[in-house]
């Protein structure tokens, strides 16, 4: 009696799911380039959730990180991103392999780092990956320590904690646009941040996950004294877009309040690490006791407040 060679079909299966991965990953790409034509076509759009496309973002930002640098222009063609984690879904990666761009990413996780290294990916494009836990203190040299300086096309900031504080003293590029991250949570009519703590970390600050970074008005009102206007938010009410000034074409500055987007995806938690799916105001509720930093007078108030 004959037995199957299970090793041999072991590899062969292996092998037939790799190619069907990159078939389906190239029939992606082809896709996400004819959607890209279309909406460039299209010329200003109303809204930028308008121009939303899903490659390797988290949400919509593919298509709205393709609509802004062809709408505007924007050069050079590098970007600095950190808080990707292994950079299977991050705002730069589709410019890195669809347009080719030269870049930077950091994250906390060493092990993400070095799985990124691995990938082809890494040596096909001009990619530096590096593993560090980011502050105020350290971030300038970090992104110059790899060659990055001065002019920069595109900078994005998604550290679920000192993300205005970073933003706020980052000054070794001077980037044509700028993406942060902000948490809805805290509402569109106070400009509010956590305070500063180079440890932070979110899970350990509340169980919830909730309490993290600041609110979209603290974002805007920082990119005024940088020199950026706020042109508008993802669908998705987490990413905050940041043209400079001198490179807003035909685009329209917006307020807090005209461009705030309140986010629905339910990641809340309870003590124990399970999914609790709290939505709309509960989330404020569940936070309602900690305390942030009013940006505009220094005070410190809580969120319950808010």
């Amino acid at each position: 009696m004959k037995f199957p060679n299970l090793l041999s079909s072991s590899k062969r299966w292996k092998s037939a799911t790799a190619a069907l991965r990159v078939e389906i990953g190239e029939a992606r790409m082809l896709a996400a380039q004819a959607a890209i034509r279309q909406i460039a076509a299209a010329g200003v759009l109303p809204r930028l959730a308008d121009a939303e496309l899903r490659v390797f973002s988290q949400f919509g930002d593919d298509g709205i990180i393709q609509y802004l640098v062809r709408l505007l222009d924007i050069r050079p063609t590098s970007f600095v991103e950190f808080g990707v984690e292994n950079y299977t879904e991050a705002n730069t990666r589709f410019l890195l392999v669809n347009d080719n761009w030269r870049g930077l990413i950091l994250d906390a996780n060493q092990g993400y780092m070095e799985s990124v290294r691995r990938d082809s990916m890494y040596w096909r494009h001009d990619l530096t990956a590096v593993a560090a836990f980011i502050d105020r203190d350290n971030i300038n040299g970090l992104i110059a320590d790899q060659g990055f300086r001065g002019e920069l096309g595109i900078l994005s900031v998604d550290i679920d904690g000192n993300d205005y504080w970073v933003w706020e003293r980052i000054d070794v590029v001077q980037p044509s646009l700028v993406i942060v991250e902000y948490n809805s949570v805290f509402g569109s009519r106070r400009a509010v941040t956590i305070p500063y703590d180079p440890a932070f970390y979110r899970t350990s600050a509340h169980f919830s996950n909730l309490y993290w970074g600041c609110s979209l008005k603290a974002l805007c009102l920082l990119a005024e004294r940088k020199g950026y206007a706020f042109v508008g938010c993802n669908s998705a009410g987490n990413n905050a877009y940041f043209v400079c000034r001198d490179r807003l074409g035909p685009l329209r500055p917006l307020s807090a309040e005209e461009g705030y987007v309140e986010s629905r995806f339910r990641e809340s938690r309870d003590a124990d690490g399970n999914l609790t799916f709290l939505s709309g105001d509960a989330r404020r509720q569940a936070i309602a006791h900690l305390g942030v930093v009013d940006v505009e007078s220094g005070e410190t108030v809580t969120i319950g407040s808010l």
